[in-house]
């Protein structure tokens, strides 16, 4: 009886290419992006990747990594102070902007790390040493700012070579991998003195304390410390993270656009695939008749329509899973979009493709169990 209903399934090359077609569709459209959405997330927490330490104290008034508000220099002492830190350095960090070979100026973001500890060092250093920093006008420069400082070049530029920071001569030591930031801008790692030689001059130059909980203490209870001690704001990484996130989803309308493209891709799938299914077992209705009048139960019928609801499920789920994958490759050579794929997004999409084919299963099981076996003798 299930072979039966294969048959009956795949026979019908019009409605069996619809389904598939249109489930394939849903699983594409939700996944893809899905993935893209997750993919700008992750880039809204890249300060927080490329320069790794467990406590960030920041101003009273930041919400999200990549808001700066300057502090007092002076912060730094009073952190080190506070119980419970076993020390905090400080770190400049701003967009600012690059001269080019050819005159054009490229936007970069300039990371001024401490000298003595290298803490918010970058993780992937794949040329160069890191040491050489303390040398004067020096930086390191990641991958991206590779491509992005050779145009107008006659080679690619790198250990060695020079270009400016507003007006400043900076020379490479060194060419490091980071993760993509939300701004998309190339990192450039200098030290925390010389990040202020290259910056315009302002009042309040501090952007970030990075600081570490002494032996016994967690970071959490450092951080709750470091709050009450001073009055600054104080986050562990993941909880700045996770407030990095959050601020994304309230003031931007980037969650709610891609929150309706998935809902479409839903509506899209169950729409396409209740009323085509419902119309193929319309169109069958003579043949289950059949089946029942030689003597076949509802619990049979039931399941043969289970199985074909959820065998085009998986052959589309499985199309648009593969396109979602291609596409990812394809993007992630160029960078752009964003994209990122854990497994549970696929995960999701399954149980989501398994609720429609079992949503447009259930409109022909009820039209099958008001189905009269005569229906076989009528004209």
């Amino acid at each position: 009886m299930y072979h039966l209903a294969l048959k009956m399934l795949f026979a019908d090359r019009a409605k069996y290419i619809m389904l598939v077609s249109g489930l394939t569709f849903a699983a594409l459209l939700m996944t893809q992006q899905a993935a893209v959405f997750f993919g700008i997330l992750d880039w809204t927490n890249g300060n927080l990747k490329n320069m790794r330490a467990q406590i960030w104290v920041v101003d009273p008034k930041v919400e999200q990594a990549n808001e700066i508000k300057p502090m007092r220099d002076t912060d730094v002492s009073r952190v080190r102070t506070v119980p419970g830190v076993a020390w905090a350095v400080p770190m400049y960090w701003s967009v600012q902007q690059a001269r080019l070979q050819d005159g054009t100026f490229k936007p970069i973001q300039l990371v001024g790390i401490d000298s003595t500890t290298m803490v918010g060092q970058p993780g992937n250093i794949i040329a160069g040493k890191l040491e050489d920093l303390r040398l004067p006008n020096t930086v390191m420069i990641d991958d991206l700012a590779v491509e992005r400082l050779s145009r107008g070049r006659a080679k690619t530029i790198g250990i060695g070579d020079t270009f400016e920071i507003n007006d400043k001569e900076a020379r490479i030591v060194g060419i490091c991998k980071t993760e993509k930031s939300f701004f998309g801008y190339p990192y450039v790692f200098t030290t925390y003195d010389q990040a202020l030689q290259f910056a315009p001059k302002v009042r309040k130059m501090l952007s970030f304390i990075l600081a570490h909980p002494a032996p016994g203490w967690t970071a959490e209870q450092a951080v709750i410390q470091i709050k009450k001690q001073t009055g600054l704001g104080a986050f562990t990484e993941g909880q700045f993270s996770v407030s990095t996130v959050l601020w994304f989803f309230r003031n931007t309308g980037i969650p709610m656009s891609f929150g309706t493209t998935i809902l479409l891709g839903f509506i899209v799938g169950v729409a396409i695939a209740g009323q085509t299914f419902y119309s193929f077992i319309l169109e069958n209705l003579r043949h289950i008749g059949a089946l029942k009048a030689m003597g076949a139960s509802d619990w049979m019928l039931t399941r043969m329509v289970l199985l074909q609801s959820f065998t085009v499920g998986l052959i589309g789920y499985g199309i648009g899973i593969g396109l979602t994958v291609l596409f990812g490759l394809a993007v992630l050579k160029k960078g752009m979009p964003p994209f990122a794929l854990p497994y549970q997004l696929p995960l999701f999409t399954f149980v989501v493709i398994m609720f429609i084919c079992a949503f447009a299963a259930v409109l022909g099981i009820l039209r099958i169990r008001k189905l009269e076996p005569a229906i076989v003798f009528r004209g």
